[in-house]
């Protein structure tokens, strides 16, 4: 189990999403792991690029929601904060309707960094996108 709070459920974070762009979009989370995290997004008219496929930055929204989101699950969060340092993104195949989903796993938590491996696949589990996210834990000093 890598989440700090050990009982963790989709329950305790998602209200994260309110008035976000991944709400905006109709992101969603839908399923927690030992040490992963799931979501969905539709492909519609808030995803879509103009030639009627997934746009390539909604898979970056769903990709950073995803590793930020988990990233802060990891965290203490009296004692640090964490914000996105790097994310690149590989297309592989177009999508022009349904859902997609992404699942995050670590590659890296580290005191100072996270980098997280995402994957976004089609409704027929075909690979859509493969993602990485590099966040930075900083202390929090908003207390």
């Amino acid at each position: 189990m890598i989440w700090f709070k050990k009982d963790l459920q989709l329950n305790d974070f998602i209200h994260l999403g309110k008035n976000t762009m991944g709400e905006h979009i109709g992101l969603e989370f839908i399923e927690l792991g030992a040490d992963f995290m799931k979501a969905t997004m539709p492909v519609d008219e808030r995803t879509r690029q103009p030639y009627g496929l997934l746009h390539g930055g909604a898979s970056c929204v769903l990709a950073e929601t995803l590793g930020s989101v988990a990233s802060a699950m990891v965290i203490d969060p009296e004692k640090f904060i964490c914000v996105g340092l790097e994310i690149n993104a590989n297309h592989i195949r177009g999508v022009r309707e349904g859902r997609v989903t992404g699942i995050t796993t670590p590659i890296h938590l580290g005191a100072t960094t996270h980098v997280w491996d995402i994957k976004i696949y089609d409704e027929r589990e075909k690979l859509v996108c493969i993602s990485r996210l590099t966040v930075a834990i900083l202390k929090n000093n908003r207390q």
